[in-house]
């Protein structure tokens, strides 16, 4: 293939190009807020997963209050309608009169155990209620620290994204001014090569592959006309020749 030494050169121009393109989409993958989402993201749903179990165990200290309320309710009633029963001296026999004072007794020993339970369960159900408020502040604080950090990745990504585009414009300038054939070989070699598809001869040194040529291959490209489109020998890529090649 021969092309003319100018549009050779401008070849490295579209390799710089391409190599600037590559480095703003590495870096806009490697930008640090998305470890640093992908991290807090990972806190919020543990804590999510924390404030869940927390306001389900409030919830079932609730019912368990209520529960324990009403039958402390039912209890005092029942011993209210004895107490009344004795108060009134409807019960005349000895007996009867035992019975109901025992059972008396025996309700507000009752009473007492079933209060006992409610101000347990109504330790356990503030405890539950006190996690429930910290874990809600935790999870605030940690998705105000995601919103914050999806911004600075989203103004980094835009920025970076403009910088591409103007990059590609450019590019497209460029590649537009080299023979369709040419640009052809260099988007192949490019592709195949990890995003390198023209080098320079730089001091009789591949810039692809970083090795230098021997002196047969630096006569035959000596020896090659102007026009024609050299290739490294070590990496195949095309190699371009300046005043800097050392020849």
């Amino acid at each position: 293939m021969n092309a003319a030494p100018a549009d050779q050169i401008r070849l490295l121009d579209v390799q710089d190009l391409d190599v600037r393109l590559q480095q703003l989409r590495h870096k806009k993958r490697s930008l640090p807020e998305h470890a640093e989402i992908e991290s807090l993201t990972k806190d919020l749903a543990q804590l999510r997963d924390l404030h869940v179990a927390a306001t389900t165990e409030e919830s079932d200290c609730a019912r368990e209050q209520t529960k324990a309320e009403q039958d402390v309710d039912q209890v005092r009633q029942r011993a209210n309608r004895d107490q009344q029963r004795l108060d009134s001296g409807a019960v005349t026999s000895p007996k009867d009169l035992e019975n109901l004072q025992r059972e008396i007794a025996s309700l507000a020993k009752r009473q007492g155990d079933l209060e006992d339970v409610v101000l347990e369960v109504m330790e356990r159900r503030e405890s539950a209620q006190e996690r429930v408020g910290e874990l809600t502040q935790r999870l605030a604080s940690v998705q105000e620290k995601v919103d914050a950090a999806t911004a600075r990745r989203d103004e980094a990504a835009a920025a970076l994204d403009a910088e591409a585009a103007t990059v590609t414009k450019e590019r497209e300038v460029v590649a537009g001014s080299i023979p369709a054939d040419l640009l052809k070989l260099y988007d192949k070699l490019r592709e195949k090569e990890g995003g390198v598809g023209a080098a320079k001869l730089f001091q009789r040194r591949c810039e692809g592959c970083r090795l230098e040529l021997n002196i047969t291959e630096l006569n035959d490209v000596r020896a090659a006309a102007p026009d024609a489109v050299v290739r490294c020998e070590n990496c195949r890529r095309i190699l371009v020749r300046t005043s800097e090649s050392g020849l």
